[in-house]
């Protein structure tokens, strides 16, 4: 049996592990960016994906696993920036970031787990290259968003669409996992 929270909890492990150490690398230079900025981000890791997923050739030593890290982890910093505000770079402590980055997991978590209880779970027998295309739709559609100074008149907005694809990128993680029954 499938154990969905210790699979999503284990890929979300990965990412953060390697969010942290960046962050200590780093700091959190990331804060002067602007949220159209992780947006474009996000398409280039996205698109950098379905280009492997399409040729079946990196000419660049990193797989498609690392990045779905990648989406995950700047979906995080998507949630952060619209909570703290963008465009500065007022650096955050660790222990500090590292509550901030589980609370917006948390947060996407719960979000996916009563979406996955109302879809049953339909992910699993998605293909990862479907995750990919959503991915993508998710990122055009938060372009139009900012494009459109972030009215909307029907949709939901960037925060839930960033949440979305955070949830895609983990289940993507979840279904490249060699030990997935999926």
């Amino acid at each position: 049996m499938r154990d969905t929270t210790a699979e999503y909890n284990q890929a979300i492990k990965q990412c953060k592990e390697l969010f942290l150490k960046k962050a200590k690398d780093y700091g959190t230079a990331w804060r002067i960016l602007r949220l159209s900025s992780i947006t474009d981000q996000l398409f280039i890791k996205a698109q950098r994906i379905r280009t492997l997923e399409v040729t079946g050739v990196a000419k660049v030593d990193e797989g498609i696993p690392s990045e779905f890290i990648a989406i995950v982890n700047y979906c995080v910093i998507a949630l952060l920036q619209i909570e703290l505000g963008e465009g500065n770079n007022e650096e955050i402590n660790l222990k500090q970031l590292e509550e901030s980055y589980d609370k917006k997991v948390s947060e996407a978590y719960n979000l996916m787990m009563a979406k996955n209880h109302d879809y049953g779970e339909a992910w699993r027998d998605m293909r990862i290259s479907s995750l990919t295309d959503l991915i993508l739709m998710k990122i055009l559609r938060v372009k139009q968003i900012e494009d459109n100074k972030g009215e909307t008149l029907a949709s939901e907005g960037t925060y839930a669409n960033y949440q979305d694809m955070l949830n895609y990128a983990v289940f993507a993680l979840i279904r490249l996992q060699p030990t997935s029954q999926s």
